[in-house]
């Protein structure tokens, strides 16, 4: 199967969660999602008091230079290790 396709099919497992995976977790999730789809972090960084659109831009900003196979490799990975948790 080509790795576009496990991409794709990872998105759906994740969004098909029964519980929440940890902030920590939802980070890592969000931050490989952002690498593989868009690339480097773009912007300026959020301001102190958007806390959760900064944690985002921080999570995204130490993939910077992440291939976007390799992002998309390791978002597949984590939905496969969280699965077994959170499915």
């Amino acid at each position: 199967m080509a790795l576009a396709e496990d991409f794709e099919k990872a998105q759906v497992r994740a969004k098909a969660f029964s519980r929440m995976p940890s902030s920590e977790e939802l980070l890592d999730l969000y931050s490989l999602y952002k690498q593989a789809t868009v690339g480097d972090v773009q912007g300026k960084r959020p301001a102190m008091f958007d806390i959760k659109a900064r944690a985002k831009y921080d999570a995204w900003t130490l993939r910077k230079a992440m291939s976007k196979d390799n992002a998309m490799k390791a978002y597949v990975s984590l939905v496969d290790k969280l699965a077994g948790r959170y499915a």
